[in-house]
């Protein structure tokens, strides 16, 4: 089988199973003359089960306009905020904390995260999860 030479890869962060064809889904893959719809009832199936999380998509698109698309867990900003039931992170980070995570929770984020990261020492994926949780305003116990 002959490989199919590929034209672009297009990241998107979407709501699982809510994905629609407004923005940023339409304009990203009709640029590349893609089929929307088949890209949104095929992303929402996948990720139905996970409501409620951001999903990041990457998306493969060939040159004959044909796509495929793998998904990948939550961003850490978004487990972090879900795990400390927070809406959205500190405007002035430094200055003003929005809470405080334990180091049982900073290690469940990054083991949880590991297969997303480009490491496979947890030590660097806890101090990955720590300087995000930092620059979120977020304390480090």
């Amino acid at each position: 089988m002959a490989t199919k030479k590929v034209k672009t890869v297009i990241k998107l962060n979407l709501s699982a199973g809510e994905a629609t064809p407004a923005p940023p889904v339409g304009p990203a893959l009709g640029q590349h003359g893609l089929p929307i719809m088949d890209f949104i009832r095929a992303y929402n199936e996948r990720t139905a089960s996970l409501k409620g999380n951001i999903i990041p998509a990457v998306i493969t698109v060939y040159e004959d306009r044909t796509f495929s698309f793998i998904t990948k867990l939550p961003p850490v900003s978004a487990m972090i905020k879900k795990t400390l039931n927070l809406a959205k992170a500190s405007g002035k980070t430094g200055t003003e904390t929005v809470g405080t995570l334990s180091k049982n929770q900073v290690e469940k984020i990054a083991s949880e995260k590991m297969a997303d990261l480009n490491t496979k020492d947890l030590e660097a994926a806890v101090r990955s999860v720590k300087g995000t949780a930092r620059s979120m305003g977020i304390k480090i116990e």
